[in-house]
């Protein structure tokens, strides 16, 4: 492994929420840095308006033509790069040393002595990072970050030459949280997830297990020491009385502005009503519950609990929502299919059902339809939808009944959605 401290820095799937802020961070901290993805996305336009080259050119060509310009020191890449990928391949034939993301972030942090501040957990991970980063920017602390999508004020990733501390949306798939010792972690919530990678509940707690034992301080939520995991080290384990009454929508964005009030509070950062007041100001992130258009929201929720809570969030605003809903890989739905109850919908008025986005799928499962996991569903009112124009004209016409119109999923619905309202 060959490590300098300037280095040429290939990204494959730089186009990516965990690799493309990667790319930042070290193109901030000094290092040359390029990459290949593709498809086009928010963050490779990001990427570009930096002066980041990124190429469509996957086969390996390109990655070739960089080396011989100037040799490539790391070829880096995403864990859903397949083994047999063409650029992986050609890296190994050039002598380019390849990694993940965690070795290279892990570098980073050693070799700029920053302190990691971790956000992890099943859901509300991207929203409680970005107001983290909010907040600490409110109160001019110096940050260094990385948050997997794109934010209003300021790039995905970045370095800060005179940081202490180095905010990360720190995600259990592929198990990428366990390379990580953090100063400070904080869990947002527990829930059954990414089955590809832990095949029962019991073995997801216990990576979160291991994760609280890596981490010199953390803070939680009791409602998760209820199902197997046990404060360990420095735990604050905080209980649902203790969410703030911040002016901010939804009962789980004023539990994960909590987390964010208790981590200042924990590390001496700032005056709790200066938080309180950055908090209640805070932008919000690209895809979190995010407004494209009057009365249309995007949101990249894509579990049963994610549901439930952006559906609450909405419902303050509106009396009515409808709910459009792109399930998100078929191994994943083979889990928790049981789990789309009555009471996961209580807060839509009606459900545009879309057949399930298909990823990094097991060929040996049958593919559920839409009605095989809406068959337990009485209530709300639930339609069987595809992507296209019909669609499209009953958004619309929810839209000018005055409802809100709610779109979740983490495929291509919100790619979809931007198409059609050209932005």
């Amino acid at each position: 492994m060959r490590y300098s401290r300037s280095m040429n820095i290939y990204f494959s799937g730089i186009g990516g929420v965990a690799i493309g802020p990667l790319a930042e961070l070290a193109h901030d901290a000094g290092h040359s840095v390029q990459g290949s993805d593709a498809h086009s996305s928010l963050e490779t336009s990001e990427l570009m308006q930096r002066g980041i080259v990124v190429t469509n050119d996957q086969s390996g060509d390109y990655l070739e033509y960089c080396h011989k310009q100037r040799r490539i020191d790391w070829l880096v890449y995403t864990a859903a790069l397949p083994a047999g990928h063409p650029e992986l391949v050609r890296a190994q034939k050039l002598g380019i040393y390849t990694a993940k993301r965690d070795e290279l972030l892990r570098y980073i942090m050693s070799e700029k002595n920053l302190k990691m501040i971790a956000i992890a957990g099943t859901h509300g991970k991207t929203t409680t990072t970005g107001m983290m980063i909010w907040v600490l920017r409110q109160l001019g602390v110096p940050i260094s970050y990385s948050i997997g999508t794109t934010i209003s004020f300021g790039p995905s990733g970045h370095y800060a030459p005179n940081s202490e501390y180095f905010i990360y949306e720190c995600d259990e798939f592929d198990r990428n949280f366990l390379h990580f010792s953090p100063y400070l972690s904080l869990i947002t919530s527990i829930d059954y997830d990414h089955p590809d990678t832990y095949p029962t509940q019991a073995a997801y707690t216990r990576a979160f297990q291991q994760f609280l034992g890596q981490s010199e301080l953390s803070i939680l939520w009791k409602k998760d020491t209820l199902t197997g995991l046990e404060p360990v080290n420095k735990s604050w384990v905080l209980k649902d009385e203790e969410v703030k009454s911040f002016r901010i929508p939804g009962w789980h964005n004023r539990a994960n502005a909590t987390l964010v009030a208790k981590a200042c509070e924990r590390l001496k950062l700032g005056n709790p009503d200066i938080v309180k007041v950055a908090v209640e100001n805070f932008p919000g992130t690209q895809r979190r519950f995010e407004r494209l258009a009057p009365g249309l929201y995007s949101d990249y929720g894509h579990h049963p609990a994610e549901i439930y809570a952006t559906l609450q969030m909405a419902h303050e605003i509106s009396r009515e929502v409808t709910l459009v809903y792109q399930p998100h890989q078929n191994v994943r739905q083979h889990e928790i299919q049981s789990m789309y109850t009555n009471e996961v919908f209580r807060y839509a008025d009606s459900v545009y059902w879309l057949p399930t986005y298909l990823t990094r799928e097991n060929p040996d499962l049958p593919i559920l339809t839409p009605a095989d996991l809406t068959k337990n569903l009485t209530r709300p009112e639930v339609h069987i939808a595809s992507l296209n124009d019909d669609l499209w004209k009953s958004i619309m016409l929810d839209r000018e009944l005055g409802k809100l119109v709610l779109c979740m999923g983490a495929g291509t619905i919100d790619e979809w959605l931007r198409q059609h309202l050209k932005i």
